[in-house]
């Protein structure tokens, strides 16, 4: 027994609990301290071993509050464990804190949802009222808080916030798997390597075991559930071969979408002898939970297969879990390090010095998960709320809004200018064979095969999966009844770029690149099976041709028709992106809101030319706000502008500035030059800054894009150019 808990902890633990005692008994530390804990790892366990130590040795008239996220009855689980490991200790709820309070060496778990939650009615006026009375009434006694919250990164909201702050905690400590430092809290990591050695979780991680380089498949969960389930096999009859009964289990997780595919991997599962009836298949999903036992999370329970979309609830633990099947139905979804974790702990506890029951296993055709693994361990960034200075309050603008009667060019238009344009780009003519050999030295992909990379490898830490660059290639034949979906998966993905309806678009790839009907503007001529696989295999460079032709300079609103317009104030509060490791932090004094620092302007949440425009009015004495506008949404300042196909799109200015005198400026900052290069990525910058010069001109205002060079800006009013060494570009102090 360690700390006066009936578990033994392990090195690492220990140091873990060590480490907190020592960080919230240093006068000196910071009040919050962030905890990174990989999946697997017992922070609960470490966490109940601080209260204990920490009311043992350091202050006995304390209260803690434990703060879950609100699915999957997290609060209840952990209070669960801290009875079994802590039963001297006392435990409450939420509820029970607001009938007797929260005395001294009280731990209370708290359902995040009961008091954050938008609407919610499980907590009443009268119930949050008397939260507040029994927080003061514990300060009355001089009960000392400290709050831990659990998965932190579920409860970063301005409500969370509020609830946190009512208890004037002496400390907060954060945990997650996936916390991130920030310079002004206290931060330690327990390494993942550290929980690996002591046998909690598996040695590595295997993506794609099985997948070899050009390797032909069919359906993608035809492939993958076989290999999946031959390494289920396998694993079974290891743990058989050591007398362990313990049956291993594989996470099938689908995208948000498509139906179909569902009842695709069902029949799939059925016709190798997994159902729902034999009880080998349960399905846990937000709308669906089907033949779920409950002894799912058992070693020996007797499902092996489990379907699910997304991550499964926070808290949710079965070590039996070794293999995970990632579904993608051609579509994007990020890809969750909880997930991961999902698979990666020992059902035992232990390491058995077999690499087939010390590994686990992913198995997924996705190619944008490792992004989204990335994203999901590297955001740099928090948000906080801010409040309107009372003099910016009065403020108002007429905003433009789009006219939903107003449509773009027909179907034969579009279609005409995109066969130009292609036509004019690749030197195109009558000729489909020689047309198409010119596509094809362009970077364009013909065949009859769909084309696809996949990550393959092992990896001992899991955020190794987003760094690395060891993919190999796969193609599949098109089968054309099997693969529809894909092909209309494409064809959303290209309509975006000119916002046009599937059926219309479809029909327009039809006419430019299959043989057959009407062939006034076939470029090539495709069969069907090479046209679907054409379409898939090209879907961003298409999208990209496709984009290009509404760059084309358009009409703007005035000589088109009036846009809608409605009044804009400045919200009265708005939450901004934050970058807590700012160094020398300082107010900018010239900002409509309270409390806005140069932590709001730094290279984590701001390109080079908003970044130097804030700090070049903050040094400015003629400025009397600064207002920084959203980026979409319609409490934002927006003005119509309309593309080369005559499509109506909003386009929010980046800032609306007010000096001393009284003069409105509307500022928008684009990319700059650097080295000689363009950085401006907006291929409609042009359109936008047409539609922008003829909405002050009606309005009497004031404008310019602003952009950067050399650290220096230059502001353009007056005729269009992208080469900032055109005259139209003239330093910003000149003209500002």
């Amino acid at each position: 027994m360690v700390g006066g808990i009936a578990i033994n902890l392990f090195d690492f633990q220990e140091k873990a609990v060590l480490k907190l005692i020592d960080l919230v008994a240093d006068s000196n530390s910071k009040q919050t301290i962030t905890v990174k804990s990989p999946t697997g790892s017992g922070k609960t366990i470490i966490l109940i071993d601080f209260v204990e130590e920490y009311l043992t040795k350091i202050n006995s008239n304390a209260a803690f509050i434990w703060l879950c996220p609100g699915k999957g009855d997290l609060e209840e689980q952990s209070r669960k464990k801290m009875r079994k490991f802590a039963p001297h200790r006392h435990t409450q709820n939420l509820f029970d804190a607001l009938q007797g309070g929260f005395p001294a060496e009280s731990t209370t778990f708290i359902n995040w949802e009961l008091v954050t939650k938008k609407d919610n009615t499980s907590l009443r006026d009268g119930e949050k009222k008397n939260l507040f009375d029994r927080i003061a009434e514990a300060h009355r006694n001089n009960t000392e808080f400290i709050v831990i919250i659990d998965e932190e990164h579920s409860n970063n909201t301005a409500k969370a916030k509020t609830i946190i702050d009512a208890f004037s905690a002496k400390n907060i400590i954060r945990v997650s798997a996936t916390a991130i430092e920030n310079k002004r809290f206290e931060y330690f990591e327990i390494d993942e390597v550290d929980v690996i050695n002591a046998g909690l979780i598996t040695k590595a991680l295997y993506v794609n075991e099985g997948i070899t380089e050009g390797m032909e498949v069919g359906d993608d969960y035809d492939c993958l559930l076989d290999l999946a389930d031959e390494k289920r096999k396998n694993i079974a009859s290891h743990y058989t071969a050591l007398g362990k009964n313990i049956r291993p289990l594989v996470l099938i997780q689908f995208p948000n979408a498509q139906p179909e595919t569902i009842v695709a991997v069902e029949k799939k599962l059925e016709s190798m002898g997994y159902t729902y009836d034999n009880g080998m298949v349960s399905k846990w999903m937000s709308e669906d939970k089907k033949d779920l036992p409950e002894n799912l999370t058992d070693n020996d329970a007797t499902p092996v297969f489990l379907l699910m979309k997304q991550a499964i609830s926070t808290g949710w633990d079965c070590p039996r879990a070794k293999i995970l099947v990632k579904l993608r139905e051609g579509m994007s979804e990020s890809f969750e390090i909880q997930t991961i974790g999902r698979i990666r702990r020992m059902p035992e506890a232990k390491h058995y010095d077999d690499d087939l029951l010390d590994f686990c296993y992913v198995y997924t055709f996705d190619e944008k998960y490792k992004a989204g693994l990335l994203a999901s361990i590297d955001k740099a960034y928090e948000t906080r709320r801010l409040f309107l200075k009372e003099k910016c309050k009065t403020f108002t603008l007429e905003k433009q809004m789009r006219d939903l009667d107003f449509g773009g060019l027909g179907e034969r238009e579009v279609l005409n200018k995109l066969y130009d344009s292609l036509v004019a780009k690749y030197k195109l003519g009558n000729d489909k064979k020689q047309n198409q050999m010119l596509l094809a030295d362009a970077g364009y992909v013909f065949g009859t095969n769909i084309r696809g990379q996949v990550l393959e490898g092992m990896f001992v830490r899991t955020a190794s999966v987003a760094t690395s660059d060891n993919y190999l290639s796969t193609k599949k034949a098109v089968d054309t009844h099997k693969h529809g979906i894909y092909l209309l998966h494409s064809v959303d993905a290209i309509k975006t770029a000119i916002s046009m309806q599937t059926a219309k678009v479809k029909t327009i790839l039809e006419r430019l690149f299959r043989k057959g009907g009407n062939m006034s503007k076939n470029l090539v001529a495709l069969d069907t099976r090479e046209f679907y696989a054409f379409v898939i295999n090209n879907e961003h460079k298409l999208k990209q041709d496709f984009r290009a032709v509404t760059t084309g300079m358009a009409e703007q609103m005035s000589f088109v028709l009036k846009p809608k317009t409605t009044v804009f104030h400045i919200p009265e509060q708005d939450f901004f992106k934050y970058d807590p490791n700012v160094k020398n932090e300082v107010e900018y004094l010239s900002n409509a809101y309270h409390d806005y620092t140069s932590g709001f302007a730094t290279s984590v949440v701001r390109s080079t030319s908003e970044m130097l425009f804030e700090q070049h009015c903050e040094k400015r004495d003629d400025i009397e706000w600064v207002y920084k506008n959203g980026d979409s949404g319609q409490q934002y300042f927006s003005i119509v502008y309309i593309d080369g196909l005559r499509h109506q799109w909003l386009f929010y200015a980046d800032y609306i500035v007010k000096k001393k005198d009284g003069t409105i400026w509307i500022i928008e900052t684009k990319g700059g030059e650097s080295k000689g290069k363009n950085k401006n990525i907006d291929d409609q910058i042009e359109n936008k800054f047409n539609a922008f010069k003829d909405y002050a001109a009606q309005q009497g205002i004031q404008w310019g894009f602003v952009r950067d060079k050399d650290n220096q800006l230059y502001i353009n009013n007056t005729e269009f150019s992208i080469d900032m060494s055109d005259d139209a570009w003239q330093p910003l102090e000149d003209v500002f």
